[in-house]
């Protein structure tokens, strides 16, 4: 059979990757189809139900700053708040909500249906239907043949996935999910290369089983902060989630079932996350710390579900339970469920343009685990750059490319397709060079504009961005010629161990010391009625106060990135020779034939290459 409906893009996937994919294409003007096995796990958190932390928060940001919906979604089914990292500096500061898994997924959906170019079908994508060499839709598992101008691979964890629970293993892609076969092999036919990587997940517990007075409350921030720079409100009742802690008694009761393990008899052979490792891998890696911390997580408002976060494991389910009830809090613990592990195909990602188009077939795009990344933000993003970059080309528009100086989505997508990944690749802080210019908290100025040209911010957000950057021009105009006396500030200065006043200065002095935050001068009756008079908001505060104190370090950056975009701007032609350039290594002239660098900038940043390789190309290029 095949569908009467043709589609200018069809996404394959119902995951954090699809979502936004469907999304962006839609929104654009593209008539989507989203294909999914399962209507009722779209935008599903497999793991832990939480979106943000380290870098992974700015991520967020980013995608709602271009119009993208994680954001939105995150706002509305928010029930912890919390900014990490705010000892440090402000590059560092990183959002994190802890989110009602429920709400979190009835909201995606809304937002989909709500979007007349978005169509749903429920099957499993079987093959790729492609004739001549060109890329003409999908086949599904039913034999439906769906037409499309473009096809955007979001499969998770499904492609082959395997589920690992001590000695036993069983074809899955989630727990209670079938997997998905066929497309791996087409694919290798094809001409891609595949390789295995591992994730995995902890039990979930029956949270009225556990005695919360012998663990630590963590709760939310006294004020709440949001994801998304649109009128989402902020959340006023907050959840707590609690702390408890492995011992050696844990550890050694873990032990045991080492031999049952999957992670150590050699039945995974993908490479699992090197930044979230199971239990077992810290026992094993960290054997010097006797103990380790342990979250206790609520999936939601309405449920005693438990998502313990620290504990992944694959260890036979007697082995979880008996260590379980070792841990302070968990004695007399039950589990809703086992953890396990998963085991699923992904293509390395240097097959792959920055478009996130692949090289081979024209017109495929993947995104998300099947590019070896891990976490919702990082799929998430690579969602929307594919389906903003498929409507794109289908109405020969301009690509959409980030570069690493704009975005951490930038940074990641250059980091998968120059330096490709053998391990599931997590974003941080030190993977941006220019981490001081990527902060959360500007990714609107950053991005919002690009967005309103694409078509997916609006003008509002724009109208709103300007309010805020007039309104930190003013309070920065006003804090440069504004006078403070030392009868005003000298008790406060006192408290927070800075030099008293001894004749009165501009207030933008005092906002440059080292722990002196605006929220500290607010005390300051001029400052006071300015803020309020004209209405200048918590953002634009920020802006402001951030500019004043790290501004040498900023412009330092400014200037190191206005470097890598003039590298940027030297193409390669796409088919030069490399071949003729006896001078290179001969690692850098085998680099260079792999990945195809279009620019300098990329071609300087591949693993192998050095400045030499790079000087001789330039010659050859004429620059």
């Amino acid at each position: 059979m095949i569908l009467e409906e043709k589609y200018d893009v069809i996404v394959v996937g119902g995951g954090h990757a699809g979502c936004e994919a469907a999304h962006a294409s839609a929104k654009l003007g593209s008539k989507t189809l989203l294909v999914t096995q399962n209507l009722e796990t779209i935008a599903r958190m497999s793991c832990n139900p939480a979106m943000g932390g380290i870098a992974k928060g700015q991520i967020v940001r980013e995608i709602d700053a271009l119009g993208g919906v994680s954001g939105i979604v995150t706002d509305e089914s928010s029930i912890q708040f919390r900014m990490l990292n705010r000892s440090k500096g402000p590059a560092m500061w990183s959002p994190r909500s802890q989110c009602d898994r429920k709400v979190f997924e009835q909201k995606w959906r809304e937002k989909l249906e709500a979007n007349k170019n978005v169509d749903f079908w429920q099957d499993t994508v079987y093959e790729l239907l492609i004739k001549e060499g060109k890329l003409m839709g999908i086949i599904t598992k039913m034999g439906i043949e769906i037409h499309g101008k473009s096809v955007i691979l979001c499969n998770g964890t499904f492609m082959n996935g395997l589920i690992h629970l001590g000695e036993k293993n069983y074809e899955g892609g989630r727990a209670g999910e079938a997997n998905s076969r066929g497309i791996t092999k087409q694919l290798i036919d094809l001409g891609f290369k595949s390789g295995r990587m591992k994730t995995g997940t902890p039990p979930r517990l029956d949270g009225r089983s556990i005695d919360y007075s012998k663990t630590e409350e963590q709760k939310g921030d006294k004020e709440a902060e949001k994801f998304s720079y649109t009128d989402t409100k902020i959340l006023k009742k907050q959840h707590s989630c609690f702390i408890t802690y492995t011992s050696n008694e844990v550890h050694d009761i873990l032990k045991e079932g080492f031999d049952k393990s999957p992670m150590f008899t050699g039945r995974i052979k993908g490479l699992g996350p090197r930044y979230c490792p199971s239990i077992e891998d810290k026992i094993e890696r960290f054997s010097d710390k006797n103990r380790h911390q342990i979250f206790i997580e609520p999936e939601g408002v309405n449920t005693v579900e438990i998502y313990l976060n620290g504990f992944s494991t694959s260890l036979p389910e007697d082995i979880q339970l008996r260590a379980l009830r070792k841990i302070k809090g968990l004695e007399n613990v039950k589990m809703f469920r086992a953890g396990y592990a998963i085991e699923y195909d992904y293509f390395p990602p240097t097959q792959l343009k920055h478009t996130l188009e692949t090289k081979i077939i024209e017109n495929l795009y993947f995104s998300g685990q099947i590019n070896g990344t891990t976490g919702y933000e990082e799929a998430a993003c690579q969602g929307l750059v594919a389906g903003i970059n498929a409507h794109q080309k289908n109405n020969n528009k301009e690509e959409f490319i980030l570069n690493r100086s704009e975005a951490y989505i930038g940074v990641l997508i250059d980091d998968l397709i120059t330096k490709g990944t053998d391990e599931p690749y997590r974003m941080f802080t030190s993977r941006a060079e220019y981490r001081l210019l990527l902060r959360q908290d500007n990714a609107d100025i950053r991005l919002t504009r690009k967005g309103h040209e694409l078509g997916l911010a609006s003008k509002e957000r724009v109208d709103k961005l300007n309010v805020k950057i007039q309104n930190s021009e003013i309070l920065m105009n006003f804090l440069e010629k504004q006078s403070v006396s030392p009868e005003e500030i000298n008790s406060l200065l006192e408290e927070k161990g800075s030099a008293l006043l001894k004749q009165k200065v501009k207030i933008k002095s005092i906002v440059s010391r080292p722990h002196i935050w605006m929220e500290d001068l607010m005390k300051i009756k001029s400052l006071q009625s300015f803020v309020n008079e004209n209405n200048i908001g918590r953002d634009s505060i920020t802006q402001t106060e951030i500019e004043i104190k790290y501004t040498g370090y900023i412009n330092k950056e400014k200037v190191a990135a206005s470097k890598l975009i003039k590298l940027e701007k030297i193409s390669i032609p796409e088919n030069f020779d490399y071949s003729k350039l006896n001078s290179i290594s001969s690692e850098a002239r085998e680099k260079f034939n792999k990945i195809k660098p279009k620019t300098i900038g990329q071609a300087s940043r591949i693993s192998g290459v050095s400045p030499a390789d790079i000087n001789i190309l330039l010659i050859y290029i004429g620059r």
